[in-house]
């Protein structure tokens, strides 16, 4: 399961741009990764976890602006289509797991 973001966050300020950054840092360390500018994505293995993270960015929302969140499946997530361009993720974005013992 995929948890995204979207969020549009005023920057007109000096505490505005502050509180962007922040937030950004947030999803960051929490593991989310950049699909596009304000939209970032992360991977749940289930739905307990999916409505912990989902809580969890409620928690750290900014005061003001629009924050959306969508929670979807893995398999509606692999339908996504590009109309153009490509994916340019250099980094594991899967749950698929290698243990080697």
């Amino acid at each position: 399961m995929r948890i995204l973001v979207m969020f549009d966050l005023p920057v007109g300020t000096t505490a505005e741009r502050r509180e962007y950054q922040i937030f950004r840092k947030f999803l960051i360390k929490s593991g989310f990764l950049m699909l596009q500018e304000s939209v970032y994505c992360k991977i749940a293995q289930n739905a307990t976890i999916a409505d912990y993270i989902i809580e969890n960015v409620r928690k750290n929302k900014p005061r003001e602006g629009l924050v959306q969140l969508l929670k979807v499946t893995e398999k509606q997530y692999s339908r996504m289509e590009y109309i153009v361009g490509k994916s340019k993720s250099e980094v594991l974005d899967s749950d698929e797991r290698l243990i080697i013992l």
